[in-house]
């Protein structure tokens, strides 16, 4: 059992930067996949990007390529997500989750999700 609270939402101008963190409970941190995913009213939820078990490992969607970080802290059970560079089609409520095994770029196979925290980016 994984339990995430997601942290750090709010409004920020264009061109500003914004951190959010994921605290995770539980002792098998480590043995999922960790992501952040963000939905954007209308739209789906799409998969922002994620880090590996281990942490060594990050992959990104192409929309936030260059601009987001994942840091993942194994010793603390936390998984951040550092955004730059933001745009108002940045604009969303992210979601931090966690998945062992499957398509990580899809929601769908996902077995725990925080309660999601508003990011709301202003032109």
């Amino acid at each position: 059992q994984v339990q995430l609270v997601e942290s750090g939402g709010g409004l920020v101008q264009a061109g500003g930067s914004l951190r959010l963190s994921c605290a995770a409970s539980g002792r098998t941190f480590t043995h999922y996949f960790m992501a952040w995913f963000r939905q954007a009213p209308g739209k789906e939820r799409e998969f922002v990007g994620g880090r590996s078990g281990t942490g060594s490992r990050a992959y990104y969607s192409d929309a936030v390529k260059g601009r987001f970080t994942i840091v993942r802290d194994n010793a603390k059970n936390m998984l951040d997500l550092q955004m730059t560079s933001l745009k108002p089609d940045d604009t969303a409520v992210y979601y931090c989750a966690a998945i062992r095994t499957g398509d990580i770029y899809s929601a769908r196979g996902y077995e725990y999700w925080g309660q999601g925290t508003q990011v709301t980016v202003s032109s």
